[in-house]
């Protein structure tokens, strides 16, 4: 579910999209994946778990999710990480879904409007969990959301939606002065009782102060920004050497499956934006009302 307010009209909407990660078939490295299994043993270890071993599958082809979407036919589908080929566009566009691409850098918001995209989501260094770069080096396209949406707006021919900090009605306004037409939240919902996370993560982002968060490619090996944990401080100083997502993702699966189990957060990737501890703890439409009262009083 993406959340995002309008420019124009004084409400906020639902707008119901699915997020799809645009990615090949994974072939990791022999030595990466060597080392990555070498450097959880002692983390299985401390859970009890036997000795890491290599998946049969790192995750779901994306050629069968994309079928899969266009089989649901959903409003919209937003995707990260990649971009489409020319072929996945016109099958979409066929089926009448709506496209939505993440940019963290002017290239790939200029790459999806040249593709036909409808619109382009600008995702800030604030931005929890996983970047969506996909031209450049993910640490080199750490822009603050405001600045990067109003360079997307100022460039393309597209709608641009904001993500990445925004956790209170003002920085909905703010965002809409610096060009966007829509904002996207996402840390701001998570301690909402219809969140579905774990109690655990609820738990921690209540506990989370400013400054909370880190960006870590140790869980899935790719950056992802979440509060900061013993797991990523000691991994911090391998992660640069570590198989890229899905194959670091897949192997650390059953770790953090454990953890969670045994309620162990040290060692759980509990995703979280820098504006974590702004978040509120109420009901999701309390929060929407509260965020477009918030949102008229910055007008006003």
């Amino acid at each position: 579910m993406k959340k995002f307010a309008t420019r124009h009209e004084p409400s906020v909407r639902y707008l119901n999209a699915g997020l799809i990660f645009v990615q090949g078939r994974p072939q990791p490295d022999p030595g990466e994946l060597a080392l990555a299994l070498d450097l959880l043993k002692p983390w299985h270890a401390e859970l009890g778990l036997g000795e890491p071993v290599a998946p049969a599958s790192y995750c779901q082809p994306f050629d069968q999710q994309l079928e899969a979407v266009l089989d649901l036919k959903p409003a919209v589908a937003s995707f990260a990480f990649g971009i489409l080929d020319a072929a996945q566009m016109r099958a979409l566009r066929g089926a009448g879904i709506l496209v939505v691409g993440t940019a963290t850098n002017l290239a790939e918001g200029l790459a999806w409007a040249q593709l036909g995209a409808d619109a382009v989501c600008a995702q800030g260094r604030e931005a929890g969990g996983h970047r969506g770069t996909f031209i450049g080096e993910q640490r080199q396209s750490l822009r603050p959301m405001l600045s990067l949406a109003y360079e997307l707006a100022q460039n393309l021919p597209l709608p641009v939606i904001a993500a990445g900090g925004i956790m209170h009605g003002r920085d909905i306004a703010a965002a809409m002065r610096h060009g966007a037409v829509a904002c996207q939240l996402g840390t701001a919902f998570l301690r909402c009782p219809e969140s579905g996370i774990s109690p655990l993560w609820k738990q921690a982002l209540a506990a989370a102060k400013p400054g909370s968060t880190r960006l870590t490619r140790a869980f899935s090996g790719r950056y992802a920004r979440g509060l900061d944990n013993r797991y990523m401080a000691e991994m911090a100083q391998w992660q640069d050497r570590l198989p890229a997502y899905p194959v670091m993702n897949a192997l650390t699966g059953a770790m953090r499956a454990a953890a969670a189990k045994a309620g162990r957060s040290e060692l759980m990737s509990l995703w979280a934006g820098e504006g974590v501890a702004d978040a509120r703890e109420m009901p999701a439409a309390e929060l929407i009302a509260q965020l477009q009262a918030e949102w008229q009083a910055a007008y006003r």
